[in-house]
């Protein structure tokens, strides 16, 4: 039995019926959105008649405004530090996918403003500091500081959370 057939290399049309169903069904960036395009070129080849330009695709996504990079930061950070992700995390998520400095302004503030809520989820979901059944050797005290950097908080904050009591109230400073 034969395999399956290789799909038809892409063309205008095709490339561009792609990049709909993608933003269609995920939140993206146009950093995000270029990998992809070019990915599926590199898989599938070009059999357009001018040369591809996933560029110029996404850049016509962000006119008809399909594409949000500001809209997709704030969206985004918010989503990892609700999961516990500390700034520097957030940051890296966000550059990874392309998104300008210009366009992280609002979710920097946002990432600013709920530091402390995040290192709180990170806490409670990791069972450390107030929330652990009790005090931590040294060697766990070690690794939980080192799973809060991991997660992108700051050395300062991982202490505070690591070394309060089980059951200690935590307030921001």
């Amino acid at each position: 039995m034969a395999g399956k057939r290789p799909p038809p290399p892409l063309d205008e049309a095709a490339l561009r019926d792609l990049a709909l169903r993608h933003v269609a069904r995920f939140a993206t960036s146009r950093g995000k959105l270029i990998a992809y395009l070019n990915r599926k070129l590199r898989e599938r080849g070009w059999g357009g008649e001018d040369s591809a330009d996933p560029e110029a695709l996404a850049d016509r996504f962000v006119d008809l405004r399909y594409i949000d990079d500001a809209g997709y930061a704030v969206m985004k950070s918010a989503s990892l530090a609700r999961r516990g992700y500390g700034a520097r995390r957030i940051e890296e998520d966000l550059r990874a996918a392309g998104i300008s400095e210009n366009d992280r302004e609002q979710a920097d503030a946002q990432i600013a403003s709920e530091r402390w809520m995040a290192a709180d989820r990170f806490a409670r979901r990791k069972r450390v500091g107030p929330y652990a059944t009790g005090p931590l050797d040294p060697k766990q005290r070690e690794r939980a500081i080192a799973a809060f950097l991991r997660a992108g908080h700051d050395y300062a904050i991982a202490r505070k959370w690591v070394d309060a009591a089980p059951g200690e109230d935590m307030t921001e400073e």
